[in-house]
Formats: structure tokens, sequence, C-alpha cells
């Protein structure tokens, strides 16, 4: 019986000749001319006919296109890419009518993503050299790390970034992706700003502001891409030159990303987490360019998948959840605690928290209980017999002896004005600026 392996992609960059990028760029024309088309019919077969069409039907219609004389070079191409395209424009609807993405917009040439995907038939792997569809040559890619021995790539994804590189991912079977031995320890993870994250333990990881360090290159950067004329060498010359900067800041937030993720997940059987929408929070027009350069949306995608990948536990608490403003020691809850109160005394027993610490240690005991009553990351949309929502808010509030959290359904609201406390004829707790 064949061992199955999760399946990891291994991202390279590599710099093609002046022939395999005339054809790579060509097959990226062809691939969103496709998507685009398909994504017509279908949407005019909806409006028209109340028809929905297969991705049988787009791949026939394809085939026509093909043979028409102003589409004829669609045939020029690798076939393989344009055929993925429809299948990624049928998995875009099957999220559309489960609820789980927005209705398939069209590809522009500009913005959206540059890439085309290729299947087995489609490439040649000898000796760890790599040779697509319509070239003569490999590629000559620069392998910054290894393959897993033996892995050959069962897909391979060509893409070029706004920055002009060029990159391929290769979908291997990774043997060493494996469950790691079971242990107990356990970590609460608060996100924040001046500290990316902190954790129940007491640590606080600096938020480097890769954004706000590159600020100045870029804002003078982007100045000078203002003056240019619309449509000139020099305006793409500058638009080149913003875009260089914007990818040196990705790359280093999404490196230390990958570490800090791998850190945790490796480190720790449960990573409990709070299910912030990050898309609301960014509404808040102070601290939004702060909210995008930390990216906690990013680094809890790959809890997700790390978890997934070695056996561990993530565990994503009530947004409602008063992580800041209850007492880990004695579970009482300030009426107020402004962002601006980064410590503070209890009332109830005198203890004085760090904001950020004493949070961590909430959702890691929050987290505890949600875990025990089988609750699962992310709220469902409907009740399947287990904790979810606001219900398992409730639970959790209840494991760890404080009020359950402020939410919706079965959740009563706490008319504005009035106290929350953890026991009755408790007073507020008493803030100071640390």
């Amino acid at each position: 019986m064949e061992i199955q392996h999760v399946k990891r992609a291994f991202k390279y960059r590599f710099y093609p000749t002046a022939e395999q990028a005339e054809e790579l760029l060509r097959t990226f024309g062809c691939v969103r001319k496709v998507y685009n088309m398909a994504l017509d019919a279908r949407s005019l077969a909806w409006a028209d006919e109340h028809r929905r069409i297969s991705y049988a039907e787009t791949s026939a219609m394809l085939t026509e296109w093909k043979k028409t004389e102003g589409l004829a070079y669609l045939a020029e191409v690798s076939s393989v890419p344009l055929q993925q395209s429809l299948r990624h424009l049928q998995a875009a609807f099957t999220n559309f009518f489960a609820k789980r993405a927005q209705y398939p917009r069209f590809k522009s040439r500009k913005q959206s993503r540059v890439a085309a995907e290729y299947t087995r038939s489609a490439f040649k792997w000898r000796d760890g050299r790599l040779t697509l569809a319509k070239m003569s040559a490999p590629l000559d890619i620069r392998w910054s790390r290894p393959l897993p021995d033996g892995a050959g790539p069962s897909t391979v994804t060509v893409s070029r970034d706004a920055a002009g590189r060029w990159f391929v991912s290769l979908l291997v079977g990774d043997p060493g992706v494996r469950p790691l031995p079971a242990d107990g320890g356990a970590v609460g993870v608060d996100v924040g700003i001046s500290s990316l994250v902190t954790l129940s333990t007491g640590e606080k990881v600096v938020n480097p502001k890769f954004e706000r360090k590159d600020s100045a290159r870029l804002a003078v950067a982007q100045r000078d891409l203002a003056r240019k004329e619309k449509g000139s060498k020099n305006q793409a010359k500058a638009r080149l030159k913003v875009a260089k900067i914007h990818a040196r800041i990705a790359d280093r937030r999404r490196d230390l990303l990958h570490k800090l993720s791998t850190r945790l997940v490796q480190e720790n059987q449960l990573v409990v987490i709070e299910d912030l929408s990050v898309h609301n929070l960014l509404g808040n027009r102070a601290l939004a360019r702060s909210i995008s350069d930390a990216s906690w949306g990013e680094l809890r995608s790959m809890l997700e998948y790390k978890c997934a990948w070695y056996g561990r536990e993530l565990v994503a608490i009530d947004r409602f959840f008063p992580s800041s403003k209850t007492c880990a020691t004695c579970g009482l809850i300030c009426d107020e605690l402004p962002l601006s109160v980064r410590e503070w005394t209890c009332e109830g027993c005198g203890i004085r928290h760090d904001r950020d610490h004493n949070a961590a240690q909430n959702i890691l005991a929050a987290g505890l209980a949600v875990s025990a009553c089988g609750a699962g990351v992310r709220p469902q949309r409907s009740s399947s017999g287990r904790a979810v929502g606001n219900e398992a808010g409730n639970t959790m509030a209840r494991a760890v002896g404080v009020p359950a959290p402020e939410g919706r359904g079965d959740v009563k609201r706490r008319t504005p004005g009035t106290r929350s406390s953890s026991r009755p004829g408790s007073t507020r707790c008493r803030a100071a600026h640390g």
C-alpha cells in the first residue's frame, strides 16, 4: 500500500530566456482570455435562460473557440493551462454556491495574479530539471532549498509578480511532514500592533513594522511615479520601482510569520487564538495601516494549515469574549478599558496586569474549555450538535468562571450604561496608564 504524503508546494525563483518569457507571457494572456470568456458565457446563460453551465460544457466551448479565426492563437500555447483555468472557474462557482466566496470576477490584465498551471502531461521532470510544454530547454531555477528526496512534482505553477520576478511552484508529496509526538504544551496567542503577538507564557514578539521602516523610500517612489506621463516608458520604470519596494516588504513579513507560526506549532500541542474579523477592524482609519502591516489574517492561515500538517490542535475562541477586560486571576471584568491603557490593576484581587499578557492568559483558559467541549476553529453556519459560535463562547465563559460574552443569537446584549461583573456588587476596576 502506497503511503500518502502531505502535498506541499515548494516555490523557487527562476530566470527564463527571452524565448521562454515570450511563451509564458503568451500563455498567461490566453489563460486570462479563456477564463473571462467562460465566465461571461456562464453568466449570460444564467441571466438569459436560468441555466447552469458545467465544466464539461465550457471545455467543449474551448475546443470550438480554437477553431474560430479570431481565437486561433489559443491553439498556439499548451492546452493544459487553459483547461486548468476552466477548472479554477468551476471551483470558484462551487465555492460561490456553497456561500464560501463571492461571485467570480473577471481577470484584469493589470491587477489580477499572472499565473499558469501545468499538470504532469504538460511538463518533463528529469534529474531535477524542469521543462514545460512548448519549450525546448529546461527552466533556469535557483534551488534555494532542496526538494524532498525522491519527490517529483505533480503540478507546476508558473507566475510573475508585479516586480517582474518569475517564480515556479512545485507541488510534491513531502514525507517530512508528519504528526509530531503529542505533548501537553498549550499556548494562548494575543495579536497586537506594538507587539506582533503576546503569548500566555509572557513572551512578547516585537512587531518589526516592515512597512513603516520602508515608508520613506516608498513615499519617494510613489511621488516619482505620480509625476510620470501616463503610458510612457518612464512611468513603467517608476511603477516597477514601487512594486519592488512592496515586494521587499511582503517578503520580509512573510518570512517572519512563517518562522513564528512554525515555532508555535512545533512547541505546543494546543494553540489558541481569537476569531477576529480583520476586515471589520480595518474600518478603523487610525489603525488600518498598522493592522494591515501586522497581517493577522495571514498568521492565522499559516497556523491553521501547519496545525493540520503536524497533528496539532488550533482553537479560535469567540471574538466577543472579553479577554482584555477580564482579570486572569479572579475573573473580575472591567466596565471600560480603552486601548490607550496598557496596564491596569484589578480591584478585586489587587493584581497589576499587563493588558496583552492578561488577554493571552484568558485566551488560553477559554481555549482549553472550548477544546474540551469540541468546538470548531471557525464558527459554523448551522448547529451540528457541538458548541459553536456564541454557544461555544457561553460554554468557555462558564468554564473559566466569567459571564457569557456579548454577542448574537442566544447571548443577551448588555444594556449600554449598565455594569458587567463576575459577581454581584463588584465595583469598577481601577485602570492606570503604564
